[in-house]
């Protein structure tokens, strides 16, 4: 996952429309190192669509509009743990596709072990 996936997952889990926190942050006036301007409501949509390079200055305004700290920018074990991720995850897709494959003695042993990571994650461990 990479950081700006990761911003998209914090905005849909905290109800923020990607518009809503390019003002929040437009409102912020982070200054980029390399123009001393701050960047503009279009250029963070392009961050959050992936699409432009995410500056490293503007983490600590990304993680005061989303009230996070930076580091949660930057940790990744909720990747495949919610079905956000597993919308959007190219792995999660790939082996969907590739299941169609599977005999089924496999399906069922996949089954078995996806339902022990899920009752483990429901328990409470996340990182597994």
């Amino acid at each position: 996952m990479e950081v700006w996936e990761k911003i998209n997952y914090l905005l849909e889990e905290k109800k923020i429309t990607k518009q809503e926190f390019a003002n929040r942050l437009v409102a912020l006036e982070p200054k980029l190192k390399r123009t001393s301007e701050s960047p503009s409501a279009q250029t963070i949509l392009g961050y959050l669509y992936g699409k432009r390079e995410l500056k490293i200055e503007l983490i600590p305004y990304i993680a005061e509009v989303l009230g996070v700290d930076e580091q949660e920018l930057f940790r990744f074990d909720i990747e495949y743990a919610t079905e956000y991720n597993l919308r959007y995850s190219k792995d999660a897709r790939e082996i969907l596709e590739l299941l169609q494959f599977a005999p089924k003695v496999m399906i069922e042993h996949i089954k078995i072990v996806l339902r022990k990571f899920k009752k483990e994650y429901e328990n409470g461990v996340k990182e597994l």
